[in-house]
């Protein structure tokens, strides 16, 4: 692959049919020790975005933490 003048590259169709890349897909690049890495944006939210906060919906935290700890 090589890089246009305007930074752009060019996917092989191959890949792009592989990893799910169509027209418009978003795609994040994120630098790593090695190079690098293009990953496929998704909705799909973070396991721990998930759970963070629903404890708060049951009790109150702080309260119990001080109760835990004998406070």
């Amino acid at each position: 692959m090589r890089i246009s003048k305007r930074g752009q590259i060019t996917i092989p169709k191959r890949l792009r049919d592989q990893f799910g890349l169509g027209e418009d897909a978003e795609v994040e690049v994120t630098p790593t020790a090695r190079g690098l890495l293009i990953q496929k944006q998704t909705d799909a939210q973070h396991p721990v975005d998930r759970v963070c906060g629903i404890l708060d919906e049951i009790c109150d935290v702080d309260k119990y933490l001080e109760e835990i700890r004998g406070r």
